[in-house]
């Protein structure tokens, strides 16, 4: 079996150190620093579930034209997707599966348009990973849950076969045919969080303990909630009450990737968050006030820092 990990960043470099220690044929891309570091270091693990270490890697700065691999997981940022996307359809040929561990649904949908429905199947990460500044992966917390599935419900007996041999790791990927359902449901919760924490430069606990800022994470929450029944994606207990719930057990000083992205002036995800929500939902007829609220703030602040 042949895999490609396309981004070694927090997610990518925990699932790779994992599948680094199968029989497996693993080849990692990554770029500049993080291509030297894994030259020279080797991927490092930092985790509560236990430190790997990951050495003599095939790591690449880029993929070969005619290349064939049978798994694909795509763990790059928003920004970056459409560039791996054209690179893959490119220069990789044969049959093979993509796992895209994006946020939101922008991924799965480019996939299916760009390259078939075939070779598109769904990616959820439950995890708090992150490259920390001697350029090892920190694991924070013990959570680290990841779905995958047939996007359109095709069946896929070789991916349901890849996660019970990931599994034989300790790595708990697991195969469901639910996914677009999980996907969504993720989505619902982190458009909101992603965009509330940034929009208010607050805490999750922060934003709870306001009524203000609380009416509008869940506010935001509904819009995403109200484009995915558009969308005809069937739940089995309302998405929202089940994150208000998961929320009251949140630690109060946690916050979203794309408020530490803001504060190290980085690049965000805000345009494939709020904005993929605002742009679909005019499609479907309704406007989105809270996340037009989120995109129209945050690009304000982003101007003012300029």
């Amino acid at each position: 079996m042949k895999v490609l990990m396309y981004g070694v960043g927090g997610i990518g470099g925990f699932l790779g150190s994992y599948l680094a220690k199968l029989d497996i044929d693993i080849t990692f891309i990554a770029r500049g620093d993080r291509f030297g570091h894994l030259q020279s270091e080797g991927l490092i693990l930092k985790s509560k579930l236990g430190n790997k270490i990951a050495n003599k890697l095939d790591v690449r700065e880029d993929i070969e034209r005619g290349e064939r691999f049978d798994i694909i997981i795509i763990t790059v940022k928003l920004y970056d997707f459409d560039d791996v996307i054209k690179n893959i359809k490119e220069k990789i040929v044969g049959d093979f599966v993509i796992l895209p561990f994006q946020n939101g649904i922008y991924s799965e949908e480019l996939i299916k348009r760009e390259i078939g429905v075939e070779k598109v199947c769904g990616a959820v990460a439950q995890i708090s990973a992150f490259i920390n500044n001697d350029q090892n992966i920190e694991h924070v917390g013990k959570l680290a849950t990841f779905f995958v599935g047939p996007y359109e419900g095709l069946k896929n007996n070789f991916l349901k076969s890849f996660c019970e041999t990931s599994q034989s790791a300790g790595l708990d990927l697991r195969f469901t045919n639910n996914i677009k359902e999980k996907i969504w449901q993720k989505f619902i919760f982190l458009s909101a969080y992603s965009g509330i924490t940034t929009l208010t430069e607050n805490s999750i606990g922060q934003i709870f303990s306001n009524k203000r800022s609380e009416q509008k994470f869940i506010g935001a929450m509904e819009e995403t909630y109200k484009l995915s029944k558009l969308y005809g994606v069937k739940f089995k207990r309302n998405p929202v009450s089940f994150w208000l719930e998961k929320i009251a057990k949140m630690p109060f000083e946690m916050t979203s990737s794309m408020f530490m992205d803001f504060k190290k002036q980085k690049q965000l995800e805000l345009e494939w968050l709020s904005g993929f929500i605002i742009s679909h939902s005019s499609k479907k007829g309704f406007k989105p006030r809270y996340h037009q609220e989120i995109v129209a703030g945050i690009k304000a602040k982003l101007t003012s820092l300029n």
